[in-house]
């Protein structure tokens, strides 16, 4: 797919110090802004549109869905006893 640049304003002191602190572990800011926006697209984006965007964009393997966890059951209220 066709690649844009976003722009946003940000404090730039918060900027360099996360920058500061991301550095020695080797990490970027660009490229966690990029996880999270993948994140926000897998979570607002339906499955059948991301499927039919990979499709389209030419990709042979269409993302694996997410596993969603089930609810568990809710568990029996415990019985209360009046002890007299």
């Amino acid at each position: 797919m066709k690649k844009i640049s976003v722009s946003v304003s940000y404090d730039e002191e918060k900027l360099s110090t996360i920058k500061l602190y991301l550095e020695p572990k080797g990490i970027h800011v660009e490229d966690e802004i990029i996880n999270l926006l993948d994140t926000l697209y897998a979570k607002n984006v339906p499955s059948s549109v991301r499927e039919y965007l990979c499709l389209r964009s030419g990709n042979a393997e269409p993302p694996t869905p997410k596993v969603r966890r089930q609810k568990a059951e809710p568990k029996p209220a415990a019985e209360v006893t009046d002890h007299d």
